[in-house]
C-alpha cells in the first residue's frame, strides 16, 4: 500500500503562484512515477505533470512553461508541483498519482482556484 497526501492548495489571483506537495508513505520502490493529474467541475480528470524517477517529465501543453514538476526521493518521497503565471482555466481539484509496475495509488486531491 502507498499512501499520498496532498497540501499547498488554495486560493490565488491570476497571475499568481503556488507550490502543491505531495507527501508519500508506504511500500515505495524506486523505479515509479509520480505525477499530478486535475479536475475541475463537469470536466474529466486530466494529466498535469509526471517525473519518471526523477530521470523524466512530461506535461501537458496548458501548462507547459508555467508549471514545473520535481521530486525528493528522501524518505519520505514528496513531489511537488511549482506553478506560476496560473490562469482561472487552471481551477480544479489537483490529485497527486503513483504508479510503480501494476499498482496506481491516488491522494484525495487539494483543491485549487484561480480568480480573473
Amino acid at each position: 500500500q502507498v499512501q499520498l497526501v496532498e497540501s499547498g492548495g488554495g486560493l490565488v489571483q491570476a497571475g499568481g503562484s503556488l507550490q502543491l506537495s505531495c507527501s508519500s508513505s508506504g511500500h515505495i520502490v524506486s523505479a515509479n512515477t509520480m505525477g499530478w493529474f486535475r479536475q475541475a467541475p463537469g470536466n474529466k480528470r486530466e494529466l498535469v505533470a509526471t517525473d519518471f524517477a526523477g530521470e523524466t517529465t512530461n506535461y501537458a501543453d496548458s501548462v507547459r512553461g508555467r508549471f514545473t514538476i520535481s521530486r525528493d526521493d528522501r524518505r519520505p518521497t514528496t513531489v511537488y508541483l511549482q506553478m506560476n503565471s496560473l490562469k482561472p482555466e487552471d481551477t480544479g481539484v489537483y490529485v497527486c498519482n503513483y504508479v510503480a509496475g501494476t499498482r496506481a495509488y491516488w491522494g484525495q486531491g487539494t483543491q485549487v482556484t484561480v480568480s480573473s
